[in-house]
């Protein structure tokens, strides 16, 4: 499997893949992503490099957003401070559930931010999904505190304000990795 940039035409899998996931997470008892998001927006995320969808032959297994951008209203002024990269939207194709392919673009996007010069890999989760949240912690996050103040991208209340955060570090992901270097973070 590789890893390329996304493209505008990876617009409309993108927004299936999310559907596809609001529709599992529903099902296992979450409102997560049950506001669309604002296919704008995303566009925007793909046009700034920051989104990387997981190949498969021809078909797209996964996908993760990975920003050095933080959500507004999230992280203190002191963390912000620390170099960082943030990822979020990170979905795999319930075809590829169970192979793991979640920690592992965790840990692509650990490598990535490493290579940055990110002390941090950092995000923010649903705050009632508590099954996303231990995933997470599994996955060598440690919580930081949940925000609740604030409003969501896609209007109404804050709903993804679980912070944690993992240091960053070299890994062996095992994906042939085809998207441009990452670009050092501001000393």
């Amino acid at each position: 499997m590789k890893i390329t940039s996304a493209a505008p035409a990876d617009l409309e899998q993108l927004l299936s893949f999310r559907v596809e996931a609001a529709s599992w997470i529903g099902k296992i008892g979450s409102d997560q992503w049950s506001r669309p998001y604002p296919a704008d927006r995303l566009l925007a995320t793909i046009e700034a490099g920051t989104v990387f969808m997981l190949r498969d032959g021809g078909r797209t297994a996964g996908t993760i957003t990975l920003t050095a951008e933080a959500e507004d209203g999230l992280w203190s002024e002191a963390e912000l401070r620390e170099p960082s990269m943030f990822i979020n939207k990170l979905t795999v194709a319930r075809e590829y559930a169970g192979q793991n392919l979640g920690g592992r673009l965790l840990d692509w996007a650990s490598d990535r931010a490493y290579r940055a010069s990110a002390k941090w890999l950092r995000l923010d989760a649903w705050t009632t999904n508590t099954r996303l949240q231990r995933y997470y912690l599994d996955q060598d996050f440690e919580h930081v505190r949940t925000v609740l103040e604030g409003g969501a991208v896609n209007g109404g209340p804050r709903v993804s304000g679980w912070l944690a955060q993992r240091p960053t570090r070299l890994a062996e992901h095992g994906f042939t990795d085809e998207a441009p270097s990452p670009e050092l973070l501001p000393a």
